[in-house]
Order: C-alpha cells, then sequence, then structure tokens
C-alpha cells in the first residue's frame, strides 16, 4: 500500500511538474504572440500611413500633369501664334522684295522708254523656260524675281544713247555695253539669294551660245544658265515691241530667226523649249500688253 501511495504522489509531482511547464511554455507563446502582434499593428498603421502618403502623392502627381498639359497646350498655341506670325512677316517682306525689285527693274527700262510690263513679261517667259529645262518651282521662281532686273545697269546710261532714234555710234554702242558691267557691280555684293541672281542676270544676259556676246565673250555652259534663259526671254519680248529706234517685228519673223540663231545666240536647247511652249509665251504677251 505504501508503495502504491509513494507510486501515486510521484506520478502527481511528475504531472505537475510537466503542467508548470506547459503553463510556462503557453505564457511565454502568449508574450511573443502578443509582440509580434503590436509588431503587426505597428507596421499595419505604419503601412496604412505610407498608403494616404502615397495617394497624397498621386494626387499631387495628377494635378501636377493636368497643370502640365494646359501649360504645355497654351505653349503650343503660343508656338502656332508665333509661326503664323512669322510666317505673314516672311510673306510680306518677300512680297516687299518683289516688288521693290519690280520697281527698280521698270525704274531701268524707263530710261530707254520702255514700260514696266516689258519686265513683267521677261520675268514670265524666264519661268516658263525655266520650269521646260526641268527645274524646280523653287528656282523657277527665284529666276522670275531676278530677271526684271536685267537691265538695270541702264541707270547709269545717258539718255542721248538710250533714247537715239537712229543707230549708235562705235562709241555710242561701247557706251551701251556697259550697262551690264554696271548692273552687275550694283547687285554683287549683296546675300540675298535674289539680288545675287539679279547680278549674274544683268552681267550676262547680252552673252551669246557661240561666244559673241558681251562682255566677256563666253561661250556654251560657261555662261550661266540664268543668263541664257533671260537672254532669250529678253530678245523675244524687245523683237515684240515697239521701240524709239523700231518698230515691233511680226511674229514669223521672230521665229524665223529663233529658229536661225539656234546654237548661234541662243541655247538650243531654250530655243526648242520655246517652240514647244510658243502658245503660253503669246499668251503671257497678251496678257501684260503694253500701254500706249
Amino acid at each position: 500500500m505504501e508503495k502504491e501511495d509513494r507510486l501515486l504522489l510521484s506520478l502527481e509531482n511528475f504531472l505537475d511538474s510537466d503542467i508548470e511547464l506547459l503553463k510556462a511554455n503557453i505564457q511565454s507563446l502568449i508574450k511573443n504572440y502578443r509582440r509580434k502582434s503590436r509588431r503587426l499593428d505597428k507596421i499595419i498603421t505604419q503601412s496604412d500611413r505610407q498608403q494616404m502618403q502615397l495617394l497624397h502623392l498621386n494626387e499631387e502627381l495628377e494635378k501636377a500633369n493636368a497643370e502640365l498639359d494646359q501649360y504645355k497646350n497654351h505653349l503650343e498655341d503660343r508656338v502656332r501664334e508665333g509661326l503664323a506670325e512669322i510666317l505673314a512677316l516672311n510673306r510680306e517682306i518677300e512680297e516687299t522684295q518683289k516688288e521693290v525689285v519690280f520697281t527698280m527693274g521698270a525704274i531701268g527700262e524707263s530710261r530707254s522708254r520702255e514700260t514696266g510690263n516689258h519686265v513683267k513679261r521677261v520675268a514670265e517667259y524666264s519661268a516658263l523656260l525655266a520650269l521646260g529645262l526641268g527645274m524646280d518651282q523653287a528656282e523657277a521662281e527665284l529666276i522670275k524675281l531676278a530677271s526684271p532686273m536685267h537691265d538695270i545697269g541702264k541707270v547709269a546710261i545717258p539718255d542721248s544713247i538710250l533714247n537715239k532714234a537712229g543707230p549708235l555710234s562705235e562709241q555710242e554702242f561701247e557706251h551701251m555695253k556697259s550697262h551690264t558691267t554696271l548692273g552687275h557691280d550694283m547687285l554683287k555684293h549683296s546675300e540675298r539669294p535674289i539680288l545675287r541672281a539679279s547680278a549674274i542676270i544683268a552681267f550676262q544676259h547680252h552673252e551669246k551660245w557661240d561666244g559673241t556676246g558681251y562682255p566677256q565673250g563666253i561661250a556654251g555652259n560657261d555662261i550661266h544658265i540664268y543668263g541664257r534663259i533671260t537672254a532669250l526671254a529678253d530678245v523675244f519680248d524687245a523683237l515684240g515691241s515697239r521701240r524709239v529706234y523700231k518698230k515691233a517685228w511680226d511674229d514669223q519673223d521672230i521665229f524665223e530667226l529663233f529658229h536661225k540663231e539656234r546654237g548661234h545666240h541662243f541655247d538650243p536647247r531654250l530655243v526648242d523649249i520655246f517652240f514647244e511652249e510658243k502658245e503660253q509665251f503669246l499668251i503671257i504677251r497678251n496678257a501684260f500688253q503694253d500701254v500706249e
């Protein structure tokens, strides 16, 4: 009996010991759980705060993007307005340049009692020839604007020579020929494309394909194409117009001369283009007739 009591007492002590150990383990687990729970609450709180900050930042970013888009649209409007103003100003400058060039060309012609319509016709003829050669529209327009200045050097030639009804003496003709170099000298220092082209035309529009022209006596492709074009346009208009020293030629006589002077006075290609576009030349002449 005593043995059983001791065994029972030992079992109770063992169980009590295990229970105490279990309690201690449970209490430790509870403490760890509470500690981790507090850490988790802290992390959740920080996450919520960061999420709120992120939402606020997103709102600020959306607001900034909206303001940026508004500014961008405003800036694009200002740029478009600025470009429109620049284009309008450029057009005005170009129109002013055209007007000045035609006016100066007309002044040169008026010294020899030729009308302003002469330079307009020469301009149109020159552009037509340029396009016929295959030049692009921009270069044809440049020649059209520059060709009216071909006789600008005549402003320095005395009226007694320009308007002489009879033939010029050898000395007078030499003086007359100087209008090419005078015109070139007036224009050659400009950096403007129109005036640079005008300088070439003023200098070379009396050169001939076979080298018998003036002032340099150059021939063929050594003559600038602008000079060759204006030479034919100027001669066609001069022959078909009345001058103080001559009557206007009949068209058939002009056509016969052009056939004869193909490869002599004129670039053969330009003569061929002239006859291909002959009807258009006559339309231009009729559109800009001289007023008596």
